[in-house]
């Protein structure tokens, strides 16, 4: 109803937390790690610092050695299928950012809440993703539950125990040189087993705050001193991610990082950080961890059907270099009154190379 009060409408304003791929963008994505299969293999094959041994003279015979050993691994990667709902009776209603007294173009008024609606359930899946990975370098393990609590898919990567440490005397009170010996003695372990140098440490956010504000530990970072590292003002990366500034720990230099990158718990509805608080983890940033995305056919797109409802929408969202591959599924009810929009994936992170990261948990 219209009175005697002007008005003038501002423009809307949408609130949208966008993805942070800190953790999944550890994983990369060559063109053959997207597949058309329902489980994934690979082929792991190990070498050594084996020495020569010297023998006694030269027409002793050649010391014979194995070439061949090798293990193949085989996963199923989890199934995301997450959709939106459109009523024809919801296309009466006005939209954000829309004038009350204009008539409503309808076919736009679809094809705008549609992609809306879709970009939503993208960003979920994504945070998904996000999740998954964290868990893989946080623990080695895949645990992911529904609202109620329920694991719906769980996967053991099987990683060695003496890369996900337990310091023996707790952050809260640790010395400098016992903070300084656990993460030193991760190293030395992933140098040991993964047979690379760490060069980037994430800590979680109380980590953080406990270790600089240990006795001693701006004496021997000291932005002067050189050869032991410098912590530098803060400065935010396009993954979630701030970099912090260096740190050498015996023979390694050392990145370092935090991150408050953070999703809605499924069960409890809290605001989680992926990035465990009281952990640190530590990893050789050069070594191979693999993001595979399996595909999701669809009859009606196979035929040609279901793509051309709305053929504004893509039929797949694919790229290597982000690290995607979702696939679209737009359907109709029967009566026509009702329009559905899906989004379906099933990316797995695999970490190919397991002995090259390692997490300690500080007790904190």
């Amino acid at each position: 109803m219209s009175d005697l009060v002007t008005r003038t409408m501002m423009a809307a304003y949408f609130q949208e937390a966008a993805p942070t791929p800190y953790f999944a963008g550890m994983f990369k994505s060559p063109a053959s790690n997207f597949h058309s299969t329902e489980e994934v293999e690979v082929d792991i094959m190990r070498t050594g610092e084996d020495v020569a041994i010297v023998v006694t003279d030269l027409a002793t015979g050649y010391r014979m050695n194995s070439a061949d050993l090798f293990t193949n691994k085989s996963f199923k990667p989890p199934v995301f299928k997450e959709a939106i709902a459109l009523n024809s009776s919801d296309l009466l209603k006005r939209m954000p950012d829309s004038n009350p007294f204009e008539d409503v173009g309808f076919r736009a008024a679809v094809i705008t809440r549609m992609m809306r609606g879709m970009r939503t359930v993208e960003n979920k899946v994504k945070r998904s993703m996000e999740l998954q990975a964290s868990q893989v370098m946080q623990t080695g393990v895949v645990t992911l539950a529904n609202d109620a609590g329920t694991t719906l898919y769980s996967l053991d990567y099987a990683p060695k125990a003496t890369h996900f440490p337990t310091a023996g005397t707790s952050w809260a009170s640790a010395t400098l040189a016992q903070k300084i010996a656990d993460l030193t003695s991760l190293a030395a372990v992933i140098r040991a087993d993964g047979l690379t140098d760490v060069d980037e440490i994430t800590m979680g956010s109380t980590v953080w705050e406990n270790l600089i504000q240990t006795t001693g530990f701006s004496t021997r970072f000291d932005m002067r001193n050189a050869n032991l590292g410098s912590i530098t003002s803060s400065e935010r990366r396009g993954k979630g991610e701030t970099y912090r500034g260096t740190i050498e720990l015996g023979s390694y230099k050392l990145d370092v990082f935090t991150y408050s990158g953070r999703y809605k718990h499924p069960q409890t509805g809290v605001s989680t950080e992926f990035m465990t608080p009281g952990k640190v983890l530590m990893r050789a940033s050069s070594a191979r961890l693999d993001a595979a995305f399996g595909a999701v056919p669809n009859i009606g797109q196979l035929l040609g059907a279901s793509s051309r409802i709305i053929p504004e929408m893509p039929s797949r969202m694919s790229s290597a270099s982000n690290g995607m591959d979702m696939f679209t599924n737009i359907w109709l009810s029967a009566d026509g009154e009702q329009l559905f929009g899906g989004i379906a994936a099933r990316p797995l992170m695999v970490p190919t190379a397991i002995d090259t990261y390692g997490c300690l948990t500080t007790q904190l």
